[in-house]
């Protein structure tokens, strides 16, 4: 790893933008398009929008943490980059991908790492009809919205809404509600990771929704189908004993 050639971005905070000169002093810097390997400087945040950026690229991304959270990141240190680069582990993740039919008839698409949100746009519930490989499965949700995770993913907006955590190597999705009024006790299912999910929502004009892929954004849709992509990769690099498997395990014992 010596003679790799490192891309280092930032969170665009001093701190993170102070570290990363030093670093590219040290050890070297060229454009990401370029790179061998991408050094990421911030929190969870920028490691989902440099994947975003990188991915099918086969250039693998290794954070170190300036944010808050940080799941995705390793620890921050200067020293010995290249050896820890040499030694790191890599987790490959597969997105999810989401075509929407919007209000107006045209159709959008996006991916998604962590994970596709519908969301109401105003105080009026959302009601969502799910349909699972052609099948439905849930003929009325009412709610604040639902999401469809990947197990990297499993741990972020999934967990907060009281999803399950999801084995990293899985071949699963969770399929969450956001505040579930009726019916009240559905808690979500478990997907296998062919599963294909659409997502019809109902009195559209009246109860507007608008669908997420990770951050992209789109308003006022009728329908969400969503699957995972095997044709696109992003890839991960962890230090030794701290892969993203080990960090997914230790999340479902805390309390």
């Amino acid at each position: 790893m010596a003679d790799s050639r490192i891309c280092f971005v930032t969170n665009d905070t001093p701190a993170a933008d102070e570290a990363a000169d030093r670093l590219r002093a040290r050890y070297g810097t060229c454009a990401i398009e370029d790179a061998d390997i991408v050094v990421a400087l911030g929190g969870d945040g920028l490691m989902l929008q440099t994947l975003h950026q990188v991915m099918d690229s086969n250039i693998p991304t290794y954070g170190m943490n300036f944010g808050s959270v940080g799941f995705m990141m390793n620890d921050f240190s200067e020293d010995a980059l290249d050896e820890r680069l040499a030694a790191a582990q890599r987790t490959h993740i597969y997105p999810l991908s989401m075509t929407v039919l919007d209000a107006s008839g045209e159709t959008r698409a996006a991916l998604a790492i962590n994970e596709v949100s519908l969301f109401r746009s105003t105080y009026q519930a959302a009601k969502l009809q799910i349909i699972v490989d052609g099948e439905v499965r849930l003929e009325e949700l009412i709610c604040d919205g639902a999401l469809l995770s990947t197990p990297a993913g499993s741990t972020a907006y999934n967990l907060s809404a009281h999803g399950p955590i999801l084995p990293i190597e899985a071949p699963l999705l969770a399929l969450t509600p956001i505040s579930p009024f009726r019916p009240r006790r559905w808690r979500g299912a478990i997907l296998s990771n062919r599963a294909v999910v659409k997502f019809v929502v109902r009195e559209i004009e009246k109860r507007p929704v608008s669908a997420v892929a990770d951050n992209v954004e789109f308003q006022n849709i009728q329908e969400v189908t969503v699957k995972e992509d095997r044709s696109h990769r992003a890839i991960l690099l962890f230090d030794p004993g701290t892969s993203l498997e080990e960090r997914v395990l230790i999340e479902q014992f805390r309390f």
